[in-house]
Formats: C-alpha cells, sequence, structure tokens
C-alpha cells in the first residue's frame, strides 16, 4: 500500500509499505479521510522520531476484523481514537483520561495517511466511533479535533452566557469559537494577525474580530459591557499572545490554555495580578477521552458547529507535502484533508 512516512522536516516521502496484518481481537480500517494537524507540522516535537507514518485524524472503513472481534463488521464506516487510556489508572479514576500513561503509549498503525491501518485491541475494545447515517468521511476527520476542544471547554468552565476570547483563529482557534457559540457563549470574541484567518472567524460565528496587534484588552472590554472576558482561550502558544491572555481575563475568570508554545519557552507570571485577590485560573486541557468523541460527533451530526465549512483542500495521498506546506503556511488554508 502507498504511506507517506516522515523523515523530517520537508522529507515527507510516498513509500510502498506493506498492508499491516492483523491478530486476535484487531481490526484493519480502509482510510478514507485523514485531517491534517497542526501538530503534523509540529516538527520540533517531532524531530529524531522518524521514518514513521503521522495522521491521527482518521475516517474510514472497516474491510476485516480479527478473531473474536464482536460489535463491529466489514463495510462499517467509522472513525478511530489513535490514542485510548486504561479506565483503571489513578488517573483515569479521576476523571483525567487524558494523562493516563497507557493513553501516552498506545496508537493506531502505521497512521493516518496511508491507505489502511490496524487498530490494536485495545482502540478497538475503547476508541472506535460508528458514523452517523449522513455523516462524510470529511465531516468525522473532525470528530478527534473537536473532542479535544470540547474537553478544553468543558475544563474551562463553559456554560450560558459567558463571554469569551479565542487568541488565535487558526483550525483549533476555529473550533473553539463555533463551539462556544454552539454551548451559549453570551458573545464570542476572536483575534488573530492574518486577515484570512479574521475573515474566517468572523464567518465561523465571532461576535467581533480583532487584530492580535491592537490593544485586545481595551478592544474587548469595549464589546464586553466594559468588562475582560469570563474565559481565555489560547490556541496561540507565542509570549505576546500569553500575556495578552493575562491582561484580557476578568477576575474570576479561566485562561485555558489549549495549544502548546515552542519548545524551551517559559513566561513569568504576575502572580499578585492574577491570583492575589482576583481568583484567576490557568488550566490546561490535552487529548480527549470516549465521551468527549461521542458528544463530539453528536455537535457534528447536529450541524451545531459546522466543520464542513471549515474544509478548504481535499487531496490525494500523492499531494500531501503541498497540503503539508498549506498548513505551515496558515495563510490559505483553514482545513486540509487527505484521502488516501
Amino acid at each position: 500500500m502507498k504511506a507517506a512516512v516522515y523523515h523530517g522536516k520537508d522529507d515527507l516521502r510516498i513509500e510502498n509499505v506493506p498492508v499491516p496484518e492483523i491478530s486476535k481481537g484487531e481490526v484493519l480500517v480502509r482510510v478514507r479521510s485523514s485531517g491534517i494537524c497542526g501538530s503534523d507540522v509540529m516538527h520540533w516535537y517531532r524531530a529524531g522520531r522518524g521514518p514513521l507514518v503521522l495522521g491521527h485524524e482518521i475516517a474510514g472503513e472497516i474491510v476485516s476484523v480479527g478473531e473474536g472481534v464482536t460489535g463491529y463488521r466489514q463495510g462499517d464506516r467509522i472513525a478511530a481514537a489513535h490514542h485510548v487510556p486504561c479506565n483503571t489508572c489513578h488517573y483515569c479514576l479521576s476523571g483525567h483520561h487524558t494523562v493516563c500513561e497507557t493513553l501516552r503509549k498506545t496508537n493506531f498503525y502505521p497512521g493516518g495517511f496511508a491507505e489502511f491501518l490496524r487498530l490494536p485491541q485495545i482502540n478497538v475494545d475503547r476508541g472506535i466511533f460508528r458514523l452517523p447515517e449522513g455523516m462524510t468521511f470529511e465531516a468525522a476527520t473532525f470528530i478527534e479535533p473537536l473532542a479535544c476542544v470540547f474537553r478544553g471547554q468543558r475544563i474551562a468552565g463553559m456554560d450560558l452566557g459567558k463571554s469569551v476570547l479565542v487568541i488565535g483563529s487558526g483550525i483549533s482557534g476555529l473550533l473553539h469559537i463555533q463551539l462556544a457559540r454552539a454551548l451559549g457563549a453570551a458573545v464570542v470574541v476572536a483575534t488573530d494577525i492574518d486577515p484570512f484567518r479574521m475573515n474566517a472567524a468572523k464567518r465561523l460565528g465571532a461576535d467581533h474580530v480583532f487584530s492580535a496587534a491592537e490593544d485586545v484588552p481595551a478592544k474587548l472590554r469595549s464589546v464586553n459591557r466594559g468588562r475582560p472576558a469570563d474565559i481565555v482561550i489560547l490556541t496561540a502558544g507565542a509570549v505576546p499572545a500569553v500575556k495578552q491572555a493575562f491582561g484580557s481575563v476578568d477576575r474570576g475568570g479561566t485562561v485555558l490554555f489549549f495549544a502548546p508554545a515552542a519548545q524551551g519557552v517559559s513566561i513569568p507570571l504576575p502572580v499578585n495580578e492574577l491570583f492575589w485577590r482576583n481568583e484567576i485560573t490557568l488550566t490546561s486541557s490535552y487529548a480527549a477521552n470516549y465521551d468527549e468523541h461521542m458528544r463530539a460527533m453528536e455537535l457534528i451530526r447536529q450541524k451545531r458547529v459546522d466543520v464542513e465549512a471549515m474544509i478548504t483542500h481535499t487531496l490525494p495521498l500523492s499531494e500531501i507535502n503541498r497540503g503539508f506546506q498549506l498548513v505551515e503556511d496558515a495563510r490559505e488554508s483553514i482545513k486540509v484533508i487527505i484521502q488516501p
């Protein structure tokens, strides 16, 4: 089969690799659509780990099932989680499934940028999502990223009537904008530095969109009844963005660190301004559990989050290098999907 094998930055090769063989309890999936995630082009994170096949936002159909598999059969249309937790450790039992050691070690093989992939037994047990009738494979690639966004907003305390600032209007920022609107935010404000993304933020539901180069805290107050935001969602990891978040969160509010910073970045905390007397919460989220995947799938099914409006490019596997470049440039694309 054909697969895009990542050897390093600017070195992504279409190669012939064996179709995975499945064993007891496993499933073989024909990949129909696979989204390019921002983490796929985060090269410092991948440094020294190649060769490997990337791609974790996948949807496809089951082509064969291993001995002992029940509940799934050939032809089923599915999405699948690449990481799954053990559900029995201290972290899982405390509701922190995404910091489980098992979750950090599990994965499907070889990756979503290939014609076929194998779901190990543990993924089959707790990481398959049968697609609703009418949901396209392209839309289903958003289940995993939207699940991560849902988890982040849940942790941040999203609720009816909240005011929300989303810093950064890339793919995750745009999902956050749509989800905040779907969950009943009173006002959603977004920022970016790129006009293409700023226009996308407005089109996809932001009430107000400002350039990140402006005085965002002042602009925010001007459209939010003189107040900063109840929830600030950081989908950009640059130091100026973090400082902007600190200046934009209201007393009793929450800053959600959703995106990673560059490797080695640290920032001093204005302790008195953030914590003493102001009761501001800094929190973070990573990945998503089974329930959050199911909730994301339902939000997509109901079209409460219009994911198909975010697809700008659908490319064959042979054009994956172009897809990666589009995602890295981030000036002419929102979501790029590969169809192996």
